[in-house]
């Protein structure tokens, strides 16, 4: 899913660490756990599975996007700050307007990636039908471009199943349906370096620096939705969904005790979730006046286990068990007094066993100013429980230290002194519609602003050997400024352009500082042109600018350079449209070929305090190309 990113110029998407291959998404300058990643408007991406989540949903499934930036609903949850991503799946119509009831894809890339998706969909009866989604893929490949002894890219490979059933009959619609995932990675070093630090673990020999991630993961959903038939803007809605999320992470120094794998650094963690959402809407009067109201609840059961040996060879071991029991009601008010002015506005109550009462409102507005000129506002507070490893991976491929400030254990209470993080985010977006040389085009500015009542920080700028953490009081924002612009240049040649200007502070011990590895200018044209004869050609330019940096004993630049990406595809379509076709298609990734030159520090003597591989703010591999080709069976 991280690659469906790549022509949105709001979200941008790194590297973790340069040695797990985790990826992380940005919005309004900000990390993506403050962004609410939903699937089908279920939550999805959450808690543990942030670390990992973007790899768990393959791009042939997705049949569509949507981002909204700013405060999300009430009705769709109290995780959502910054933003929310939305993925809708394919689904198991099979007709030429919704759907193919057959979908294939086959890709391979130079860097040794390939990959295999079979998505197969099937209408039983007028009432009956049904879809399964398949995806594999494999790279048993080394790559080092860097020549640092450290693999780019893990080796690894992936197996991910949905299948999913839906009946639709009269006012009822029924869907439900189950996943499963199973992913395994590897990396780190791939043969001895010249050197390395001895210890009674590894029988006086030459150690390898390596990492090994096993996930399982496994969910059931359903959704159950009834309009009543003589009024149809009346509804109500019922989603539900289990899941369990179990992974397994060695990093650092390997070894066996009693044929058990064990790690200098070793983490598990095992996440249970429970998910119910009800939803009833109507109107007052008239559709001037419409409404929502329901109930929800949310049970989180966290079970955590973290074992640490340093380079000294000292040992700490903890454990984080967390049961979280939401239970929450909400009310959306919709008043649209005009045709020209709507204005929602919602409130949550939410009781949270460790954190108490939380109330979150919420308000949205969008007013023409002009048939072609809208005016889009939006505010409101949101809050999530911190998740120290999950949230802040990247910095465990290190070994600074870990630091806990403050009269609490955040081993013991990971989330602090029953405080949550809370953010209050408030924008405005204005948008403008015009005609130039007889094209349409369309130009859009928007401001947006979060402020933290609570954070929790992962401070590595107070101390180059530590990584400390504590809870912030109100002493964080993010002030995020964009312009974008969609012209049709000429007949099928689509342009876009965009700019961006984030300002991302927070009060340190050591003082206000810049939050890390966040560019503070951006700038970002896509242009895209198919022909009649169904040739498609996308081409998208990056600019980054300098992105601020921590200081380290090894490494004492305070900025990054700036600098540029190129991304391009080029596919061609054969066959019928409305019966079967067949896709092929060549692209490449960062053909500039730029790369950060040291992604991993120290990288020579892993076992060192002055390791460090959390230190990103580029890309860490050079240009890749792939080849893949898709058929569709309507």
């Amino acid at each position: 899913m991280s690659e469906s990113f790549e022509t949105n110029p709001s979200i941008d998407v790194n590297f973790a660490d340069a040695v797990t291959g985790a990826k992380q998404i940005q919005m309004l300058g900000l990390s993506g756990i403050y962004t609410q990643l939903t699937t089908e408007n279920m939550p999805d991406i959450r808690g543990l599975a942030s670390t990992y989540g973007l790899s768990y949903i393959p791009g042939p499934w997705i049949e569509s996007i949507q981002v909204t930036k700013g405060i999300g609903s009430v009705a769709n949850g109290y995780e959502s700050m910054t933003g929310q991503i939305n993925i809708e799946l394919k689904k198991p119509d099979v007709t030429v307007k919704k759907g193919e009831k057959v979908y294939a894809n086959a890709y391979v890339n130079t860097f040794g990636r390939m990959e295999a998706n079979l998505n197969i969909a099937t209408k039983i009866n007028q009432k009956w039908s049904t879809a399964t989604l398949l995806h594999g893929d494999y790279m048993n490949n080394i790559m080092d471009f860097n020549k640092d002894n450290f693999m780019d890219m893990p080796m690894g490979k992936q197996a991910n199943f949905v299948n999913r059933w839906k009946y639709e009959h009269k006012n009822w619609i029924v869907q439900f349906g189950g996943k499963l995932l199973l992913d395994q990675r590897n990396g780190g070093q791939y043969q001895n370096s010249t050197s390395g630090i001895h210890s009674s673990h590894s029988g006086n020999t030459m150690k390898l620096y390596t990492t090994e991630n096993y996930t399982q993961r496994g969910e059931l959903f359903g959704k159950i939705g009834y309009v009543f038939p003589e009024k149809k803007y009346k509804s109500m809605g019922l989603q539900m969904s289990g899941m369990f999320h179990n992974q397994s992470q060695l990093y650092g120094y390997i070894f066996n005790i009693d044929n058990i794998k064990i790690s200098s650094r070793t983490y598990n963690g095992i996440q249970n979730s429970i998910y119910t959402n009800f939803i009833y809407q109507s109107i007052i009067g008239n559709t001037n006046h419409k409404f929502r109201v329901g109930t929800s609840f949310v049970y989180d059961i966290y079970s955590e286990q973290r074992l640490y040996i340093d380079y000294e060879n000292r040992i700490t071991l903890s454990a984080q068990p967390r049961f979280e029991i939401v239970p929450g009601a909400f009310g959306e008010y919709t008043w649209t007094p005009t045709p020209k002015l709507t204005l929602i506005g919602g409130l949550r109550t939410d009781y949270h066993n460790l954190f108490g009462l939380q109330i979150s409102p919420r308000l949205h507005g969008k007013y023409d100013i002009t048939e072609k000129t809208q005016l889009r506002f939006s505010g409101g507070r949101g809050f999530r429980t911190a998740n120290i490893v999950a949230d802040n991976f990247g910095y465990f491929i290190s070994n600074r230290s870990a630091s806990f400030i403050g009269s609490y254990d955040f081993y013991k209470y990971p989330y602090g002194i029953n405080t949550p993080e809370i953010a209050w985010n408030y924008g405005l977006s204005l948008s403008q519609d015009f005609r130039l040389n007889y094209r349409k085009g369309n130009i859009t500015l928007d401001y947006y602003r979060t402020d933290f009542e609570k954070q929790v920080v992962a401070d590595i700028y107070s101390d180059v050997n530590k990584i400390q953490y504590y809870v912030l009081s109100g002493q964080s924002y993010a002030n995020s400024f964009q312009t974008e612009v969609n012209y049709e240049l000429i007949k099928r040649l689509d342009v876009r352009l965009a700019y961006r200007l984030y300002d991302v502070q927070s009060k340190y011990i050591s003082g206000w500082q810049q939050r890390p590895f966040i560019a503070q200018h951006r700038f970002f044209i896509n242009v895209a042109y198919e022909t009649k004869s169904k040739w498609k050609f996308d081409a998208t330019l990056n600019w980054n600018g300098a992105k601020r940096l921590p200081q380290t004993n090894e490494y004492a630049q305070k900025y990054s350079p700036d600098f540029i990406t190129f991304n391009s595809q080029i596919s061609k379509s054969f066959g019928n449209v409305q019966k079967h076709w067949f896709d092929v298609y060549i692209g490449g990734e960062n053909l500039t070929g730029y790369r950060q030159d040291l992604a991993i520090i120290n990288a020579q003597n892993p076992f060192s305090q002055g390791f460090d591989a959390a230190q990103i703010w580029g890309p860490i591999t050079g240009a890749m190309v792939y080849i893949g080709g898709r058929y569709k069976w309507k």
